[in-house]
C-alpha cells in the first residue's frame, strides 16, 4: 500500500510541474493568477480522488497508476496515448504564451466560473471510478469484468471521457485564454479514435457489450453523439 501511495502521489505531482512548466514558461511570469488557482482546482480534485481511491478501490488506483503511451499494448493506441499527451500539453503552452502576448482575454468571474465546470468535470470522473472498479488507464478487460450499466453508464457509453471533455474545455478560459481554445479540437479527435477503437475491443472481450451499446445510444455527448 505504501508503495502505491509513493506511485501516485509521485506521478501526480510530476504532472503538476510538467503543467506548471508548460503554462510559466511560455507565460515569462509567475504572475500569473489563473494558472495558480487552475492548477490549486487540478491539485485539489486530484488529491481528493486518489484519497478515495486509496482507501476504498487501491486495486483500480494500482491500474490507474500504469497510464500513458508506454503502458498501452497495441501500437495505435500507444501512437494514440503520445498525441494525446502533446495535445494536452500544447493546451497549457498556448495559454501561457497568451498571458505573456495578451491575445485574448477572459473577465475574471468568467475564468472562476471554467475553474467550477473544471471541478465538475473530476466530479463525472470521481462518479465513473465509484461506479466502476475496472476503469483501468490502459485498454483491456478483466476475467472478472462485467458490463457497467448503472450511474453515468446509464447515460453515456464513456462517462469517463465525457468528463475528460468537460475538464479540457473549460481550461482555456479557467486559464484566461480564448487562443487556446481551438487547441482542444485535436485532443478531441484523439478521444474519439481512441474511444471508437475501444468500443470494438470491447464488443469482441467483453460479452454483453454489443447489446449494452444497443441500449445506451450516445458514446460521449447525451443527446449529441
Amino acid at each position: 500500500m505504501k508503495t502505491l501511495l509513493l506511485q501516485a502521489f509521485a506521478g501526480m505531482l510530476f504532472l503538476l510541474l510538467i503543467m506548471a512548466l508548460a503554462l510559466f514558461l511560455p507565460a515569462g511570469t509567475l504572475d500569473f493568477w489563473q494558472a495558480w488557482v487552475y492548477l490549486g482546482v487540478f491539485a485539489v480534485c486530484t488529491i481528493l480522488i486518489t484519497a478515495y481511491l486509496i482507501k476504498y478501490d487501491p486495486q483500480l488506483l494500482a491500474g490507474r497508476v500504469q497510464a500513458g503511451p508506454l503502458a498501452e499494448r497495441q501500437r495505435s493506441q500507444q501512437i494514440i496515448q503520445g498525441l494525446a499527451s502533446l495535445f494536452f500539453l500544447g493546451i497549457y503552452v498556448v495559454a501561457g504564451l497568451d498571458a505573456r502576448l495578451h491575445w485574448s482575454s477572459v473577465p475574471p468571474g468568467l475564468c472562476g466560473v471554467a475553474d467550477g465546470l473544471v471541478a465538475l468535470g473530476f466530479f463525472v470522473v470521481f462518479l465513473v471510478f465509484r461506479e466502476n472498479r475496472y476503469t483501468r488507464a490502459t485498454i483491456e478487460v478483466s476475467e472478472e469484468q462485467t458490463v457497467i450499466t448503472t450511474g453515468p453508464y446509464h447515460v453515456v457509453r464513456h462517462p469517463m471521457y465525457a468528463g475528460a471533455l468537460l475538464l479540457m474545455l473549460a481550461t482555456p478560459p479557467a486559464l484566461g485564454s480564448w487562443a487556446a481554445l481551438p487547441c482542444v479540437v485535436p485532443l478531441l479527435l484523439v478521444i474519439v479514435i481512441r474511444l471508437l477503437e475501444e468500443e470494438q475491443y470491447l464488443v469482441a472481450h467483453l460479452p454483453g457489450y454489443a447489446e449494452y451499446c444497443r441500449q445506451v445510444r450516445f458514446r460521449l455527448v447525451p443527446f449529441v453523439w
